[in-house]
């Protein structure tokens, strides 16, 4: 579930939750001997030409028809026009960039367009505004009243075997009962070559599943993945969450697989395999704010790139260089984020480090220096302090090098290890790195980052200056799994990139929202996949034996 949606305005304005659900037809195909890879990115904007990425549905191969799995959850604001852009990209890479795919067409909508039609399609268009094609898409919305879902884990039993060389590789498809249909809920992961497969758990909102009615029909359909595109329909059956819940606490629900057509033409037809679910468990999807109302600290570390090729200080061309009205770009990302930061900061100290510098009194170059000079006691009080502490080491350094992020990024995720004993989501820490761009230990850097992928931690890169920084885009694993220089793939894309630059005529409030975006989802999706709650303020939940949908 990709959640998202720039922070509204703090007025006290009524804000839902809408789920959106994509699916498209008749797309482009792009591909000379296949279909095209389809994929959907979300982006959206509430003022000036910046646009924010939401999120990105997962690539369906070779499918000019697909309906997309992955929902988007947006907070919708009935007083903001929010618009939105649907891009699809015929992806070709492993990696999934969008460098190296094909554009399919987009469309640009409002979200009060989206809300108001329940169901809305629209032609797709290339960037020139001429029709793509006879491509449409179709989006979906359903308002999110209900924060539970259910955890399931389940298993397939003798399935048929599809293929001609070799056994099945099955997937399921849960489907929701609506007045125009059945809607795809989920779709799990393809365990190859199996007819007894074990699908990893996964997890589906109950309004998504049944609209949190527990007696309402619930589709489960088997199939055959084949790259193709064109999957083998295995078999099917009904049955409702109250059952499943009901079977699965004694042992565990077991449902036959019935291909209908096979049935018709085969006399002694059983099934076609037993799909056994072993856990059906409704728990209480925890959003961002109920992890900070319920006692979760977030702790922010400040890094400040002190190296050689910021140029030297006392120079106008510097980017160090304070101005006479008192500024720099270095300060101005500092107050702009810190100030949105603190808010969230219980104590509101800052540890606030630099590195790439030559320190007194020895002059030995320093990866991760207090600013403040004081190893024992890094933190600065306030965002003020920070400030304050940067404008007082300044003339006390020799600007140097080399530009390394690892030792600073392996200093915070020290606490993010210590923090893991905890048995609540009572830490999370997240590094601003302020930066030239400008980077020198990148296998390190990556191997320090996949590492950190699995401890409670984040980390913000805002880029100031004019360099190049494919380096850190490519650190921002949006576009794919970031990697060590070993292989090993992190756990969860945990960098924010953000050059300084686009944000610096704008409103301070649009960096902020493009710097901070990602953290919430990074919150709440490390705390879920630990298995954390937060530390207070958690309320049973309701009676699922009475079985009205929540009003």
């Amino acid at each position: 579930m990709a959640a998202g949606g720039p922070p509204g305005p703090r007025a006290p304005d009524c804000v839902t939750k809408v789920a959106l659900s994509i699916s498209c037809d008749n797309l482009l195909d792009m591909d000379a001997f296949s279909k095209s890879d389809p994929l959907c990115v979300l982006f959206m904007n509430s003022s000036g030409p910046h646009w924010c990425e939401i999120g990105r549905t997962e690539k369906i191969q070779n499918c000019l028809n697909p309906k997309f799995s992955k929902t988007f959850v947006i907070d919708y604001y009935f007083e903001m026009v929010q618009k939105l852009k649907f891009e699809v990209y015929d992806i070709d890479s492993e990696n999934g960039s969008l460098q190296d795919a094909d554009f399919l067409g987009e469309l640009e909508c409002t979200l009060g367009q989206v809300v108001s039609s329940r169901k809305l399609t629209r032609p797709l268009v290339m960037k020139n505004k001429t029709p793509a094609g006879k491509g449409t898409i179709s989006i979906c919305a359903e308002e999110r009243t209900d924060n539970r879902v259910v955890e399931f884990e389940a298993a397939g039993r003798k399935l048929d075997k599809k293929d001609f060389f070799g056994k099945s590789d099955p997937f399921l498809e849960f489907y929701k009962q609506t007045e125009t249909g059945w809607q795809l809920a989920h779709r799990t992961e393809v365990v190859k070559n199996n007819l007894n497969p074990i699908w990893r758990p996964f997890r589906i909102p109950l309004q998504s599943l049944c609209g949190g009615d527990v007696e309402k029909s619930i589709k489960v359909e088997c199939y055959d993945y084949n790259n193709s595109g064109s999957h083998d329909f295995i078999g099917s059956f009904e049955t409702t969450l109250s059952q499943i819940q009901q079977a699965s606490q004694t042992y565990a629900a077991e449902f036959q697989c019935i291909n209908s057509k096979k049935k018709e033409k085969k006399k002694g037809y059983k099934n076609s395999g037993v799909i056994v679910v072993t856990q059906c468990k409704i728990v209480k999807d925890y959003t961002f704010l109920d992890y900070i109302m319920g006692g979760c600290q977030i702790n922010f570390t400040i890094a400040i790139d002190f190296t050689g090729s910021n140029g030297n200080p006392s120079s106008p061309q510097s980017l160090h260089y304070i101005n006479p009205g008192g500024y720099n770009e270095y300060l101005a990302a500092i107050w702009t984020v810190g100030n949105v930061i603190q808010d969230y900061d219980s104590d509101k100290m800052f540890p606030a480090f630099g590195f790439g510098a030559q320190i007194p009194p020895s002059w030995q170059v320093s990866h991760e220096f207090p600013i403040n000079f004081n190893p024992s006691d890094p933190f600065c009080a306030g965002i003020e302090g920070v400030v304050q502490a940067y404008q007082q080491c300044l003339p006390q350094v020799k600007l140097y090098g080399p530009t390394n992020f690892s030792p600073i990024i392996n200093h915070v995720a020290q606490f993010g290890m210590q923090a893991m004993q905890q048995k609540t989501a009572s830490q999370y820490f997240v590094l601003l790195i302020i930066t030239d761009g400008v980077i020198t230990d990148m296998d390190q850097t990556r191997s320090a980052i996949v590492n950190a992928s699995r401890l409670p931690m984040s980390i913000i890169i805002v880029g100031v200056g004019g360099a190049d920084f494919s380096a850190m885009e490519f650190l921002d694993g949006d576009d794919g799994n970031l990697r060590s220089a070993a292989g090993e793939a992190a756990m969860r894309d945990i960098v924010q990139f953000v050059p300084f630059r686009q944000f610096q005529n704008g409103p301070q409030e649009l960096l902020a929202q493009s710097v901070l975006a990602e953290v919430p989802g990074q919150v709440t999706s490390f705390f879920k996949t630990v298995s954390l709650k937060p530390p207070h303020g958690d309320t049973p939940l309701p009676d699922l034996s009475a079985s009205a949908p929540p009003q």
